[in-house]
């Protein structure tokens, strides 16, 4: 593969572990060429040696002024094939509509770099460049033209790795690099761009003004994209996994991946894409992905296509982490040769979403490499009714590529030889360098965002000019006449076949009915919906043998002889040891190691991912340790039979990064996939995943998914950012059974939350509520017996402190941290009719157990939520109504509960100390129903009780 530096992957040679030596050292920067490159033809002494051998190789009589003269045209000529190779696109022949300025820069001209006069005729000596020895300046320039500045243009020359840039060099230069396709491959062609036109033109007629955001005018995507599966199939490609905005999804899904026309036609005309009684409330047609498999040459390829909601973007890291999860699971990590990740951009998407590179960023980094995507651009030239010029600030929409060195290709939509060669170079690159790389295939919308929208408002020029602007067909069949490859007939004779194939299946349509749900099969299988949700969560057994607890003991507490490990963290590893000798406190990291490591040898995978998830953001994990004197790494739960234990640091990413576990996730249910918020109010920076695919990607696609988040929570006087995962707003997502929504307080609980997720026959989301100082809270701990026998996970945790049902007056609920701020308040003053209840598992809302123990307090006189968030975040809006219909429930009528906590916020949290400590007290006061209620509220109001200076009315 060459230069070791081309990649800059961490992930070389297939390495998916830690890297060897000081983590500084990993980086694969500064990028360097080699040997070889452009620059040594340019030694004036070496080239007056190269002129003179050349010289006598062919039989020139040339003087001592003549090799001097030579030397100095060659240097002018090399020049010149630089400048054409960085900036021959700026020449390219790309627009269809012609609006766009082509004008030639100056140092493409030949009388910029010297050539004028008899200089133009005169031979060149440039040593094999172009696959040339000798060229005169203007045929040179011809050839580069023809090579650079056609109907593809290409950027390259930011490449780095010389190897790289002469592979696509050796494609696209010479006398003899022109694109050809033989007579069958040319009417192939031809027959898909007409089937991609037909099939538009025959949905405008049947389904008049309905949205489907159709492909015309860039129909040369269509045989373009069939060239990725043929040739990347001969390439070893078994597996490609599609991401794409609307514009042209029908088309794909019907011409490119098979669905049968028949579904589509049913789904347009009001049916679902799915059995009635399965239930979900779909999504329009343009969202909707599929699965099928076609076949080549005899290679069969499986595609599917991932649905995706308006954020067209969001999709780009969910088929990235699907490519990795397939990858992992056909063994393909190390070659990544077999799984092929292809997204298909919007041109003002692409430049202007910024998650686009949040994948470009990650595509090389340990963990997250797919081995490249092959990205391919509809590039309308336009927005929804926004000009290039408002768009963006760079010349292209692909400039963002740049940032990781792959190669765009520049290519005229209405040549659709030329996108078909440009998609069969990228797959042919791809599969060799493992890097990714864009197709920006410039083309043209012939109606405007939609079928319905008018886009003469705002782009008048630009529409008169595709009005009267041919078909990509048209124009292709009549290039394929002159050339001899068809004749008058065949065009028509191909739509004719085609349209009466769609009558034929549009009338299929109308009484066609899907006998059943593809979201169960493969790796799937075995899994399904939870038939009933109260008792699927409940039974299910989650502990584990003492003989396995033990085992994972001593993998945990074990440290190799060769590991030099810090000094602080031996401490850590001493603790932990105690804790499995006496059977006694056991932390919440403790807990969780356990939870993946029994995971693991019982076969399953667990990957955690996260902005600082190896130690822990809290130092609290450990899970990797790290050599003091090499700074090599020592995972203890990758000494494990069975399973697989991955942890990675994450890029600064939470959109993208959350995406990419979602898409693994979505891939492989067999694996635990977790992601790790460094805080939780960090979330937000991912909303739009968390919002369209983690909370309604189910209802909405029949997609199950079993992620689980980890975000710290908790109010500690950390500030507004650092305090509130925005548990309020989880539990506004939550509705029809699809999430979880959890904040936990004891360790073992936390370990039995991990394994059910995993050991339940069905997937759902989980969001976890994680501690900041619970991890090393003294009252947070558990028992060595919590984690084996008969213990399980429990939705709700009763007082620590027995008092009989009867003799409780007053109940406090709560869930998270601030229960153990109520127990130490209630331990000073000495409570004995004030019953804490933890409520573990907010959503699904555990009313019936909540129920059953209500009922049983008799004497019952106040019912209490506490909570540490402001009155309009956390949990009040939603459990209020909960715990009155389980008073209800109990037959305590008329009680309603109450609320204990800050009042309403605009900002989370207080950043100053002292405020959130009085807050803290004052809250756990009011909530146990002890010192004065009206100064309690006073400091736990947000408002200033203070008078303005000045005079008052």
């Amino acid at each position: 593969m060459g230069n070791e530096a081309q990649n800059f992957l961490p992930e070389l040679a297939g390495q998916d572990g830690p890297q060897p030596g000081p983590s500084w050292q990993n980086a694969r920067w500064p990028l360097t060429g080699e040997a070889g490159d452009w620059t040594d033809a340019l030694d004036p002494t070496t080239l007056k040696v190269a002129v003179k051998d050349a010289a006598a190789k062919a039989g020139k009589a040339i003087d001592a002024g003549a090799i001097e003269q030579a030397a100095g045209d060659s240097i002018r000529a090399m020049l010149l094939i630089r400048s054409y190779r960085v900036r021959g696109h700026l020449a390219a022949n790309l627009d269809p509509l012609g609006l766009s300025e082509q004008k030639l820069p100056d140092d493409l001209k030949l009388d910029w770099h010297g050539f004028t006069g008899a200089a133009l005729d005169r031979e060149v000596y440039v040593g094999g460049t172009l696959g040339l020895e000798w060229v005169t300046p203007r045929r040179l320039v011809e050839i580069l033209r023809a090579n650079y500045c056609g109907h593809v243009g290409m950027e390259y020359m930011h490449i780095a790795d010389v190897q790289e840039r002469r592979f696509l060099q050796e494609r696209i230069e010479g006398p003899d690099k022109v694109i050809t396709f033989t007579p069958e491959g040319k009417k192939a062609i031809l027959s898909a761009v007409i089937r991609g036109e037909e099939y538009e033109k025959f949905l405008g007629k049947k389904y008049v003004g309905t949205k489907r955001f159709g492909l015309d005018g860039g129909e040369s995507m269509i045989p373009a994209l069939e060239a990725v599966i043929k040739y990347g199939s001969q390439l070893g490609v078994r597996e490609i996994v599609y991401g794409m905005a609307h514009r042209g999804r029908l088309n794909v899904l019907a011409n490119v991946m098979a669905k049968p026309y028949k579904v589509i036609f049913h789904e347009f005309s009001g049916g679902t894409a799915n059995p009635e009684d399965v239930g979900g409330s779909g999504d329009v047609k343009y969202h909707l992905g599929t699965s099928t498999d076609r076949e080549f040459d005899g290679i069969k390829v499986h595609m599917s296509l991932v649905p995706n909601p308006s954020h067209l973007e969001a999709v780009d890291p969910v088929v990235l982490g699907k490519v990795r999860a397939q990858q992992a699971i056909r063994e393909d990590l190390a070659a990544h040769q077999e799984v092929l990740p292809v997204l298909i951009h919007g041109d003002a998407a692409f430049a202007g979403q910024g998650i686009v590179w949040e994948c470009f960023g990650f595509s090389g980094v340990r963990g997250y490499n797919t081995g490249g995507c092959l990205h391919f651009v509809i590039n309308n030239q336009i927005g929804f009714t926004t000009s290039p010029q408002f768009a963006r600030s760079s010349p292209y929409p692909s400039d963002v590529a740049k940032g990781v060195q792959a190669p765009i290709l520049h290519v005229n939509g209405d040549d659709p030889e030329a996108v078909t060669f440009a998609c069969k170079l990228a797959i042919e690159y791809r599969q060799k360098f493992k890097r990714d790389i864009v197709i920006d295939m410039w083309c043209y919308r012939r109606f405007g965002h939609n079928e319905g929208d008018e886009p003469s408002f705002t782009q008048p020029l630009m529409y008169a000019s595709i009005r009267k602007h041919p078909r990509v067909s048209d124009l292709y069949s009549e290039r394929l006449k002159e050339e001899g490859v068809i004749t008058e007939g065949t065009a028509p004779a191909l739509r004719k076949e085609f349209d009466d194939l769609l009558s034929e299946e549009f009338e299929a349509g109308q009484n066609y009915l899907p006998n059943e749900a593809d979201w169960f099969g493969g790796r799937w299988s075995g899994l399904h919906k939870p038939a009933d949700p109260e008792t699927a969560r409940r039974n299910v057994h989650t502990s584990i043998s003492t003989k396995l607890f033990e085992s994972l003991g001593r993998t945990l507490t074990t440290i190799p002889d060769s590991l030099h490990i810090h000094k602080t963290l031996a401490r850590v590893i001493d603790a932990k040891r105690e804790m499995f000798a006496n059977g006694e406190g056991f932390d919440w990291a403790t807990a969780e190691a356990l939870a993946y490591g029994s995971l693991v040898t019982e076969g399953f995978g667990v990957r955690l991912s996260g902005q600082d998830s190896g130690r822990g953001t809290f130092s609290q994990r450990h899970a990797i340790w790290v050599d003091q004197e090499d700074e090599h790494k020592y995972i203890p739960l990758t000494t494990l039979p069975h399973g697989k234990f991955e942890v990675y640091d994450s890029p600064l990413s939470e959109y993208g990064v959350l995406g990419f576990e979602y898409g693994f996730a979505s891939a492989d249910p067999k694996t635990l996939v977790l992601w790790e918020a460094q805080f939780g109010d960090f979330a937000n920076g991912a909303q739009i995943i968390i919002d369209q695919f983690i909370a309604a990607g189910e209802a909405k696609w029949l997609r199950a998914n079993g992620l689980v988040l980890l975000l710290p929570h908790g109010y500690e006087g950390q500030g507004p950012e650092h305090s509130s995962a925005r548990l309020e707003r989880f539990l506004q997502l939550c509705a029809n059974d699809n999430i979880q929504v959890c904040n936990i307080t004891s360790p073992a609980n936390y370990f039995h939350v991990l394994r059910r997720q995993m050991l339940r026959p069905f997937r759902k989301p989980l969001v976890i509520m994680t501690p900041k100082s619970l991890l090393r809270h003294p009252m947070a701990k558990s028992s060595a017996s919590e984690f084996t026998q008969e213990s399980h996970f429990k939705r709700i945790l009763s007082d620590r402190k027995e008092i009989p049902d009867d003799k409780v007056r007053r109940l406090v609920l709560c869930s998270g941290k601030v229960a153990y701020d109520l127990m130490e308040k209630r331990a000073a003053e000495e409570l004995e009719d004030v019953s804490i209840v933890r409520i573990e598992q907010l959503y699904p809302f555990p009313g019936e157990p909540l129920a059953v123990r209500l009922k049983r307090m008799t004497n019952l006189e106040d019912v209490v939520w506490c909570q540490e968030e402001p009155k309009n975040n956390g949990a009040w809006f939603f459990v209020e109504s909960q715990i009155e219909q389980a008073l209800t429930d109990a037959g305590h009528e008329g009680m309603r509960p109450k609320y204990a906590g800050r009042d309403v916020a605009a900002s989370p949290a207080t950043g100053l100390a002292k405020r959130h400590l009085e807050q803290q007290d004052a809250l756990v006061s009011l909530a146990l129903g002890i010192g004065d209620k009206g100064e309690a509220k006073r400091k736990l109001s947000t408002s200033s009780s203070r008078k303005p200076a000045g005079k008052g009315k």
